[in-house]
């Protein structure tokens, strides 16, 4: 529960510090640009800034490289929705009903739920953190790394609901995915597929992967097209627009709040966080719905079950970070490293002693939501303007940029020809039906389901019964059967009702 007077101390703190109010808009413009930018990332800007922290004060330092998360945790969705290249990991699922519907001409619209499901996902992992940041890290230090490794599983799992058409093309295509994680070396010191190639070494980088699969294999589609969207009566960009999406997004409290649950409980889950988050959120979604068969085609439930989740998973990930002084990803380890900047680590000593400062960040960070709803509508209303540009000249460019941007974060030509040959078999994967995203969620998860299952046979012996004592892991697996057998079972059913085709009489 809320410790009521450090409550009212942590309110007279910020009322005493301006400075954590004034670094909170360039916090936010910063993270919306960088999120906005594929290639770039959170934790890249969080990093770039991170040394002008040194010169400021522990709260609004930390308050600082809290809106960058913020406002990164909307920006890539833009992206994901104008071009189908998700700006982040985290926005992957963000792509899937976020694109069509930009292929519509409802761009604005998209862009407008996805700003509102990102701010009160965020507002609903904030305030999970505000009723549980003094108890959760006893149920976080239960986790080990059989619970992990279901979590893994899990997100792989995912690929079966994710595929429309096919459960086997998209189980096929996530082991595709799985394989090119395992290019390498493995946890256990063992080289594989690296073909003789020292460039392999460290395997295929996700970010550039990532970009291939969605963005050049995209392009690659819409060579031939003149604009994204055919109609120029629906390229129109209008407030009107983007207030009707927050709008609509604003009508499903209950989507909203279940994706951002979701996206702050898994977000808490060091090593998970928003990659998957979004992806459980998506998948959960679209079980729960009436109309599963729109998913993919442009559902703005689609959309705001993703938004929600990869916003709120950063209040998760906070609570790793306040409760046992472990950063639950990319992002907060650079927050970390700014806890050490300034002498002070995290862990359940520090919210004992420092009660007020915690209350302070989770409040300054709920102000932070409501401040980016203001901050990104300015945002989206430049960024809907893409739809306008001739495809002749954003392929090129969006090409370019994908290609610069791989070679600048890999620092060699590894970057730019995964992002070429990613394109191609996303291509050849469209093409012939299979699911790119079943791909990119097998890559994503990989490398971490096999780290998992290395260390839980460590630790285990190779005693399968090992399991039977951790009841945690029990529950985890009989969660993620009752999560996957329905959409199986219903597969069979249909299947078996479908009549065969008719044999073609000789004319």
């Amino acid at each position: 529960m809320i410790n009521a007077e450090a409550f009212h101390a942590a309110l007279s703190l910020l009322g005493n510090t301006p400075a954590a109010w004034l670094v909170v808009p360039p916090g936010l413009i910063i993270g919306l640009f960088f999120g906005s930018i594929p290639g770039l990332s959170i934790s890249i800007a969080m990093a770039v800034f991170l040394p002008a922290t040194l010169y400021m004060d522990f709260l609004p330092a930390i308050l600082f490289l809290t809106a960058i998360f913020t406002g990164g945790g909307f920006g890539g969705a833009i992206p994901a929705i104008m071009l189908n290249i998700p700006g982040t990991s985290s926005s992957v699922a963000t792509a899937f009903d976020g694109y069509p519907m930009a292929r519509r001409g409802e761009h604005a619209q998209a862009l407008g739920i996805g700003l509102v499901a990102s701010v009160l996902g965020t507002l609903v992992g904030y305030l999970l953190l505000l009723f549980t940041v003094q108890s959760i890290s006893q149920w976080v230090l239960r986790l080990g790394p059989t619970e992990m490794l279901v979590i893994a599983i899990w997100g792989v799992t995912l690929i079966a609901v994710l595929n429309d058409a096919s459960i086997s093309k998209g189980i096929a295509a996530g082991i595709l995915g799985i394989l090119i994680s395992t290019i390498g070396y493995s946890d256990a010191g063992q080289m594989r597929g690296t073909f003789g190639s020292m460039y392999l070494l460290d395997g295929i980088p996700v970010i550039p992967a990532l970009i291939g699969f969605f963005a050049a294999s995209e392009l690659f589609n819409l060579i031939g097209k003149r604009y994204i969207v055919d109609d120029s009566s629906l390229r129109v960009v209008s407030f009107r627009h983007i207030l009707s999406g927050m709008s609509q997004a604003a009508s499903k409290p209950f989507q909203l709040l279940r994706g951002g649950s979701m996206g702050a409980v898994i977000g808490a889950i060091p090593g998970v966080g928003a990659s998957i988050a979004n992806l459980a959120a998506y998948a959960t979604a679209k079980q729960r719905s009436k109309e599963p068969e729109t998913f993919g085609k442009g559902n703005p439930s689609g959309l705001i079950a993703a938004e929600s989740a990869n916003s709120s998973s950063e209040g998760g990930s906070m609570i790793t970070l306040l409760a046992l002084g472990i950063p639950g990803g990319a992002g907060t380890a650079v927050l970390l490293g700014a806890f050490a900047l300034h002498n002070v680590t995290g862990g359940p000593r520090f919210i004992r002693e420092n009660p007020d400062i915690v209350y302070a960040l989770i409040i300054g960070n709920m102000a932070q939501a409501i401040l980016l709803l203001m901050v990104g509508v300015g945002f989206i209303f430049l960024a809907g303007y893409i739809v306008k540009l001739s495809l002749k000249l954003m392929i090129p460019i969006v090409m370019v940029l994908a290609v610069v941007g791989s070679y600048a974060i890999t620092g060699n030509m590894v970057g730019p020809i995964t992002v070429v040959a990613t394109g191609i078999i996303g291509w050849l994967m469209r093409r012939y039906g299979f699911p790119v995203a079943a791909t990119v969620v097998g890559l994503l998860v990989g490398g971490m389901a096999e780290g998992e299952l290395v260390r839980s046979m460590q630790i285990s012996g190779g005693n399968l019964g090992f399991i039977a004592d951790r009841p945690i892991t029990l529950a985890l697996l009989a969660l993620l059967l009752l999560s996957v057998l329905p959409r199986v079972i219903g597969s069979v059913f249909k299947r078996r009702a479908t009549p065969p085709p008719s044999p073609r009489t000789p004319s």
